[in-house]
């Protein structure tokens, strides 16, 4: 390691050792500025629009109670919401990546997604289930779907990271099939409600229903922040990391239980939203053109990546507005095309 290049949190032989990347650290600041930047101007945009000096008031409370209502009851919540959750995908795919050495290992690709929407739709259409229902029902269809994909993938003591790919992509389509299944069997009411849940929304976000996720997902993040160098050591592969110390398969499925946690609390919170935990990663990887990410920066470079696509996802079809999913899904499945072609071995060779 360069010292001129990197800050050093916690010791080399320490259970919590935080190296920084002055270049990633950068990046990281004008991602959280570009955040905190987009986030006052999306409290002011809207039917009714706010200047800066209305917005900064009713963030210390001293705005007129219209305004006020406005900002820190309707406006607030969601824009909290996207960068929480959007941080939370971020920081997931990131784990994802880095732990199966492959840009495609996102929980959305792999089928964790999946799993935490069949948990919810389980709940819908079987137990109509309230909100907090079905999100416990996301939260224990990720988990459960996690366990049994590494059990499947487990083979002569490890599970290694394509084998998992490879189950989890086929365990997706079994749930898949379920989730037809569940859909085409309910109601046309509940049918409709869960495939509104389905398409992962914004929409009518308040503080009361997505605090208990938030609240989680930042536990969470700043759980796996700190094990950052202990992911660096298992992306060299397994013998390596195993010759340095790590107990490898003990600690990848922990960082796998801690990757589908923040994957399903986010799903738990407005439905499954695809493609940021894959691009995240990604992204903030090229822009630093180097090979591993840093946590912090796939967390800020979710958190913008889902409050941009909310905001268009809120304002593109005004009055109307559409599930951020949509938006993300469109916009993802461009990205995977050129992912895969600009990645695919005749570009390569």
């Amino acid at each position: 390691m360069n010292r001129a290049d990197h800050f050093l949190i916690g010791g080399l032989d320490s259970a919590v050792s935080l190296p920084l990347d002055k270049r990633a650290l950068r990046l990281g600041v004008i991602l959280c500025a570009a955040c905190l930047g987009l986030s006052l101007f999306a409290l002011g945009w809207g039917t009714l629009t706010l200047t800066f000096n209305d917005v900064v008031q009713a963030l210390f409370g001293n705005a007129q109670g219209q305004i006020q209502v406005v900002v820190t009851q309707w406006r607030l919540p969601r824009i909290t919401a996207a960068v929480i959750l959007g941080a939370a995908l971020g920081v997931s795919g990131a784990i994802f990546q880095s732990l199966l050495r492959n840009p495609l290992g996102s929980p959305d690709v792999v089928g964790f997604n999946t799993g935490a929407y069949s948990g919810a739709l389980l709940v819908i259409a079987v137990f109509q289930g309230g909100y907090y229902e079905t999100a416990a029902g996301a939260l224990s269809g990720g988990l459960a779907t996690a366990l049994v994909v590494y059990a499947l993938a487990w083979r002569k003591g490890s599970a290694p990271g394509f084998r998992l790919i490879i189950v989890g992509i086929a365990v997706s389509a079994l749930l898949n099939a379920f989730n037809t299944w569940l859909m085409i069997s309910a109601s046309l009411q509940t049918a409709m409600s869960a495939a509104l849940w389905g398409a992962g929304s914004l929409n009518g976000v308040t503080w009361s229903k997505v605090s208990p996720s938030l609240i989680f997902c930042l536990l969470a993040i700043a759980a796996a922040v700190p094990m950052q160098r202990r992911i660096r050591l298992l992306a060299m592969g397994d013998d390596a990391a195993q010759a340095l110390g790590v107990p490898v398969n003990r600690s990848r499925l922990a960082l796998m239980l801690l990757a589908v946690s923040l994957t399903a609390a986010a799903t738990a919170a407005t439905g499954p939203i695809s493609f940021i935990a894959l691009a995240a990663p990604q992204i903030t990887r090229r822009l630093l053109g180097a090979n591993d990410v840093s946590l912090l920066n796939a967390a800020w470079m979710g958190a913008l990546l889902l409050l941009a696509a909310d905001q268009i996802a809120h304002h593109l079809f005004a009055p109307s507005q559409l599930p951020v999913g949509v938006v993300t899904i469109s916009v993802g499945g461009v990205y995977l095309a050129w992912l895969l072609i600009n990645d695919s071995p005749r570009k390569t060779s």
